[in-house]
């Protein structure tokens, strides 16, 4: 049984998927990210206890590491790109910790930049979680309309920078990815896209994959919280006896027993997590206590239409009063929003009623109460300076993948491999 797997992950955000496969007992050899959004690459390399202080880059001057930063397309909230100018706003060591964190995450940055002949060789795992904000439902209320059509410069579109950089692969004679795994929103199958999701399709059938489409849903694999997701399994066939193994692909997912989308956590030997052990309400611990304050809002109309509006999480007894959170957003401070605790402070004048603290949000896209701590000690080592804010970390879960989900598609991946190819 393989036990190692060389993984590129890109759109790699904070590594869920790296996180997904390493829950799976399996030894991830990180061969690159590509991420040009910096706070989601510096989390991601705190996360997975990667080097944010690389020794070499300790002793370079300011405008050495600014020389060497403004070669790469960074960016300062995953929308649109940063000027070189504004990085001098940050201070030395957190530009130490920018530049460390990409070079120890392997970082491509750019994907619109990146070269099929300059890709790692020996990968058995890409993925690649394209921006979804011109598929989704919140996207379009938004105005952002244009899906992944090509040319049309959304960022949903960077899609078919995936196939360039694939096919530019196969023509210098790099061996493709053994196996790709997609995950996107739902919509991406609604009447609006499926016709450019087919050509997609299409075109990976070409250069020689095999493909397999699920809706999992997070409830169901033992995350509290309603958020439904397309993902894709693409297998690359055997240039030897295609036809074989196209066969034995069509049987194994034929069969009954291998289909993901009938099981649940418990048929998967994953941990089902309570909404109850992942609010954190003691609040005679300090930093749980000190997370509620920061995620309190002020006494507003606008404040208190978010409560009467949206779901109540906790009464004011300490009840919790629903399942699952709504799906979680990069904003918890709107309309509609996850869901919102009763917590009344005597000590200042805000609503009685908080929102999802980032350590919750993280717990809720299945990541560790470690990971969000290690998050936050980086601040710390940089003399309390935030790189870091409440916002950034619940915008970065927001934009996250339920490792459950990841880590259900990466066992039959796993099994598939197994069973099929060895």
């Amino acid at each position: 049984m393989k036990k190692e797997y060389n993984l590129v992950e890109f759109f790699s955000g904070i590594g869920s998927q790296h996180r997904a496969l390493s829950n799976n007992n399996i030894k991830v050899n990180l061969l690159g990210t590509c991420e040009w959004d910096i706070h989601a690459f510096v989390a991601y390399s705190c996360i997975h206890k990667l080097d944010i202080f690389c020794d070499n880059i300790k002793k370079m001057k300011r405008d050495d590491i600014l020389k060497e930063l403004s070669k790469y397309n960074l960016s300062g909230d995953g929308k649109s790109a940063l000027i070189t100018k504004s990085l001098n706003r940050y201070s030395d060591d957190v530009l130490k910790v920018i530049l460390s964190s990409l070079k120890s995450s392997k970082n491509l940055v750019d994907i619109t930049k990146v070269k099929g002949e300059d890709m790692p060789k020996n990968i058995d795992i890409l993925t690649y979680s394209f921006p979804c904000q011109d598929l989704s439902n919140v996207g379009q209320i938004h105005g952002y309309n244009k899906g992944i059509d090509k040319n049309s410069g959304s960022r949903s579109s960077l899609l078919w920078e995936v196939g360039r950089i694939l096919k530019e692969m196969q023509k210098n004679s790099i061996r493709l990815p053994r196996f790709l795994l997609m995950e996107n929103v739902r919509t991406l199958l609604s009447n609006r896209h499926i016709s450019n999701f087919r050509v997609w399709q299409k075109d990976l059938e070409s250069i020689g994959y095999y493909n397999k489409c699920y809706l999992l849903h997070a409830q169901d694999l033992g995350l509290p919280q309603c958020r439904t997701r397309l993902l894709m399994i693409s297998v690359l066939l055997p240039k030897k006896n295609q036809d074989l193994f196209m066969k034995k692909l069509n049987s194994y997912f034929i069969s009954e027993k291998n289909n993901l989308c009938n099981k649940k956590s418990n048929d998967l030997g994953m941990v089902e997590k309570s909404l109850k052990s992942i609010l954190k309400t003691n609040y005679n611990v300090k930093k749980y206590f000190e997370e509620a304050l920061g995620s309190q809002p002020n006494n507003t109309p606008s404040r208190k239409e978010i409560w009467e509006k949206n779901p109540m999480l906790v009464d004011k007894n300490g009840n919790i009063k629903e399942k699952y959170v709504r799906t979680l957003t990069t904003k918890q401070d709107r309309h509609p929003n996850s869901g919102n605790i009763y917590f009344d402070y005597k000590g200042n004048k805000k609503s009685k009623y908080r929102f999802l603290t980032p350590r919750e949000c993280l717990l809720l896209m299945g990541f560790e109460e470690e990971d969000y701590d290690n998050i936050i000690n980086s601040n710390k080592k940089l003399n309390d300076e935030k790189i870091f804010t409440r916002d950034k970390i619940v915008r970065m879960a927001g934009n996250s993948i339920p490792i459950n989900i990841l880590q259900a598609v990466f066992k039959q991946i796993i099994d598939i491999d197994n069973k099929i190819f060895t």
